[in-house]
């Protein structure tokens, strides 16, 4: 799984009706997931917490708690790729998300939910980005 595919999945799997938690665009990509090889799980993985971690910066986060911003940051990832794109190019964007508390903790459980059900453990996983709030120190870097 590539980037493209990464956001591909993710607008095959969005409800058409409104889904506010993401909770069922999290129940369709484990399902989705599942129907393949643990390799496409692996690799959801690591590109949810590559795009998370791009989110992570001082101009989006500055004055929310730790998981508001966790959370936050995944409802614009859960909003698709073009959505996540504009929020990088004008962090004004996120405000709105921030401001209205949307929130998708749900997708940040997929990974764990689809290894879970492949092969019957927990995953003690870990990838090549933190997506944990306040991690990506370039994006906190400076004043």
């Amino acid at each position: 799984m590539n980037e493209d595919d990464f956001w591909q999945l993710i607008d095959r799997c969005r409800p058409a009706r409104p889904d506010p938690e993401a909770e069922r665009l999290a129940a369709s990509l484990v399902a989705a997931l599942t129907d393949g090889p643990l390799s496409a799980v692996i690799a959801f993985a690591e590109h949810l917490a590559s795009v998370l971690h791009r989110l992570d910066r001082r101009e989006f986060g500055g004055g929310l708690s730790g998981d508001a911003f966790l959370y936050t940051r995944a409802a614009v990832v859960a909003a698709g790729r073009a959505e996540f794109e504009a929020v990088l190019g004008d962090p004004a964007l996120f405000r709105r998300y921030a401001r209205d508390l949307i929130w998708a903790e749900p997708l940040l459980y997929v990974p764990d939910r689809a290894y879970e059900s492949l092969t019957g453990r927990d995953w003690d996983r870990s990838t090549r980005f933190s997506y944990e709030s306040f991690s990506n120190s370039e994006g906190w870097a400076g004043p």
